[in-house]
């Protein structure tokens, strides 16, 4: 079995599971990226993701700190 937190987890689900967490606002505050303070959406956020590695690094570990408070 993967130790990593991270497996078998798309970034849909990761990006759905925090936003289901945090919401938007608060999201936004933790992770100051325009996909998730300008007109918000799971697909906006995951079309920019896909495409910007630091973003989508900054998400992943969000979601590794979140896990354990979900």
């Amino acid at each position: 079995m993967s130790t990593d937190p991270l497996h078998g987890k798309t970034l849909k689900m990761i990006v759905e599971q925090l936003v289901d967490f945090y919401g938007f606002d608060t999201l936004g505050e933790l992770i100051k990226i325009k996909c998730f303070n300008e007109n918000p959406s799971v697909k906006s956020s995951l079309t920019f993701l896909r495409k910007t590695d630091w973003a989508r690094k900054k998400v992943e570990n969000l979601y590794i700190k979140t896990i354990s408070k979900m």
